[in-house]
């Protein structure tokens, strides 16, 4: 009952409706940590393909040009620059062209 502390209606009062309510909660909260990392992935991803696009380039381009010079940016840090240091992305996107 104390996991359904907040829920409305019977949800939080009856304990058999709070109990599958509960369970169901927990379900999701179990799938979606799975989830949360593909959905960051793919965020990351359309992240640097627009920013690998402005510099003529495409984001597979880019990934292959970056592994094949050994070049270990992961793809949070590429989405990142990308976003919010333009100039560091590009001087990235020139050293593997």
């Amino acid at each position: 009952m104390n996991l359904a502390k907040g829920y409305w209606g019977s949800r939080s009062k009856v304990y058999t409706v709070a109990k599958n309510t509960v369970e169901k909660g927990l379900q999701y909260a179990y799938r979606d940590r799975k989830t949360k990392k593909r959905e960051f992935r793919a965020l990351w991803i359309q992240r640097i393909n627009a920013g690998a696009r402005q510099h003529g380039i495409s984001y597979s381009q880019l990934i292959g040009k970056l592994a094949a010079k050994e070049i270990g940016l992961n793809r949070k840090v590429l989405a990142d620059l990308a976003m919010n240091n333009p100039d560091a992305f590009k001087a990235i996107v020139d050293a593997v062209k």
